[in-house]
């Protein structure tokens, strides 16, 4: 029974993901605010390992989640719960688009859509920044920040437009920097 409640919340979560892995960080923190399977600390967790790891971020935290609560059987719910969503809706919009592709209301569907994925990616990465640079828990107001991640943060953003550089380099060099600094 579990395992089903398990992959009905990753379904839900895939459902309603537009725009990619990084739309579900807004449902995960949701899940932690709502569930004991995670907490907001774990997800930022998991977003930065999922970050660094090959595959799809949505794909990873779920694996990761699952695995942390019920092993491959977790694994496995949470990933197809997470995926097949995406796979119906494909299935289903391949086959419409082929008979209404110049359809003016399809082509509107779909400019409506863009602006909700943009919405759930700034989400999803206002909440990572707060969730690296944020301290909530601190006493003195200048504490509230976290002064050395928001340094790195800033050399990172920096040098990401600067040089634009493979990705793996960055992800590399924040790793280093966290150790170098204690993070």
């Amino acid at each position: 029974m579990k395992l089903l409640l398990f992959f009905g919340v990753f379904f839900q979560i895939g459902l309603f993901a537009v725009g990619g892995g990084l739309a579900t960080l807004p449902f995960l923190f949701d899940l932690a605010d709502k569930s004991d399977w995670l907490t907001h600390e774990m997800v930022g967790n998991m977003f930065a390992v999922a970050q660094s790891l090959p595959g799809a971020i949505g794909v990873n935290t779920a694996a990761y989640t699952g695995f942390r609560y019920m092993y491959i059987p977790g694994v496995l719910c949470a990933m197809l719960g997470l995926i097949c969503p995406s796979i119906i809706i494909i299935i289903i919009i391949a086959r419409v688009l082929t008979v209404f592709k110049e359809n003016t209301m399809v082509k509107a569907v779909f400019n409506g859509l863009r602006p909700a994925a943009a919405g759930l990616l700034a989400a999803a990465g206002l909440g990572a920044i707060k969730l690296s640079l944020y301290n909530g828990s601190a006493v003195l107001w200048y504490e509230y920040l976290r002064w050395r991640e928001c340094i790195l943060f800033m050399v990172l953003f920096l040098a990401i437009h600067k040089f634009k550089k493979n990705p793996v380099i960055y992800i590399a060099a924040a790793g280093i920097a966290g150790a170098v600094l204690g993070l």
